[in-house]
């Protein structure tokens, strides 16, 4: 059980009670649909002057009438349409060739090798590393043919290393 006299008090909305709503509220709602009834009973009960002309005969039945029903057709023309021209692109590129033509060695006849890394007795030179890229023969390794100093530039062994 809880105490009263410990439990905090909490205070509750006060509670009213049901009331109808005022009248002024009821008019809100009541006259507008009396409104709407009496325009609809006007409307169905109200009669056209061809029925009163006759005090007890029936309405006329409605007569057909025709019908106008107009179609529009029309027909493509028979020629096939032209096709777009075709545009081609044409590159041009040239091409540089380089050859290098070296003369053969004069014959061997007992040449002294010095020990400066060259090979003289070799018969391929290349005068830049760009001719030995372009003869694909690059990267030279020393005591390989077409090795030279004069394309070793580090002095590590290898031309046209870089």
């Amino acid at each position: 059980m809880t105490n009263p006299y410990t439990t905090p008090h909490v205070p509750q909305p006060p509670q009213r009670p049901f009331r109808p709503a005022p009248r002024w509220a009821r008019k809100r709602y009541v006259l507008p649909a009396l409104g709407l009834a009496f325009f609809i009973g006007i409307g169905a009960g109200g009669t056209s002057s061809q029925a009163t002309s006759s005090a007890g005969a029936k309405p006329k039945a409605a007569a057909p009438q025709p019908t106008v029903t107009v179609t529009a057709t029309t027909t493509a023309p028979a020629e096939e349409p032209e096709p777009a021209p075709t545009v081609t692109v044409t590159a041009t590129k040239t091409i540089k060739v380089t050859t290098t033509v070296t003369a053969a060695p004069a014959a061997d006849s007992g040449s002294v090798s010095d020990d400066s890394g060259d090979s003289s007795g070799d018969d391929v030179y290349y005068a830049n590393c760009s001719e030995a890229r372009a003869a694909g023969a690059a990267p030279i390794h020393r005591g390989e043919p077409g090795y030279a100093s004069h394309l070793d530039r580090d002095n590590d062994g290898v031309g046209c290393d870089s």
